[in-house]
């Protein structure tokens, strides 16, 4: 033991000078010189190939990405909407998508994808290509409309006006149609008008987009 002491080097005061000579910490000027990180810009984000700019903000909202705007609102002419999930199989997407521009639907998904505004924007990047789409990201809209699978398709009708569910917002139920199941866009319309007469009409129009015979 005594042995062991006696090897142990013996700092002195010099050595504790010498050590703070060395190592001394920063002044302000060296600290005034450390470039400060900037704040992400989610502008900066890469933007899809599209006809009209995706805007990332309203991603983050749960808004319309293609206008800006609240997803769900009053309107004076019926809404198409068309929930989905990019669990869904690769074909059964690119129909949707093809449709949904033609007959001007909105698509619907549930959140992001992994969690990443970057990697939900470019999904829907590849998902959308070139096509005019609107996209929306609602998480309530799946309780809204009492959606528990994808696809889903929910006609609502013309003047709609929702209403307050608790902390959320919903609409009556003769107010839209729902229809579930993995087919096309004009089949699910076509039940729609077959099972809900009051909106037949509106069904209808939808159609005619979709079909080319409609304005």
């Amino acid at each position: 033991m005594e042995r062991a002491r006696r090897s142990q080097p013996v700092v002195t005061d010099r050595d504790l000078e010498r050590a703070r000579q060395r190592h001394r910490p920063p002044s302000d000027a060296d600290l005034a010189r450390v470039p400060v990180p900037s704040t992400p810009r989610v502008d900066a984000l890469p933007q899809p190939v599209a006809r009209t700019p995706l805007d990332l903000e309203a991603i983050a909202k749960g808004f319309d990405v293609q206008t800006g705007q609240p997803a769900f609102k009053a309107n004076a002419v019926p809404g198409l909407l068309i929930f989905i999930s990019f669990e869904m199989p690769e074909p059964t997407l690119a129909r949707l998508v093809d449709q949904a521009a033609r007959a001007r639907a909105s698509l619907v998904l549930r959140g992001l994808v992994n969690n990443s505004l970057r990697d939900t924007v470019e999904r829907v990047q590849r998902l959308i290509g070139s096509r005019q789409v609107s996209v929306q990201i609602d998480p309530q809209a799946f309780d809204r409309f009492a959606v528990t699978r994808t696809p889903s398709f929910v006609l609502l009708q013309g003047g709609a006006q929702p209403r307050a569910c608790g902390a959320a917002a919903c609409f009556a139920a003769d107010q839209f149609a729902l229809a579930a199941g993995d087919v096309s866009l004009d089949y699910a319309l076509e039940f729609i008008q077959r099972s809900t007469p009051r909106l037949a009409r509106d069904a209808s129009g939808f159609l005619g987009r979709l079909k080319g015979t409609g304005s």
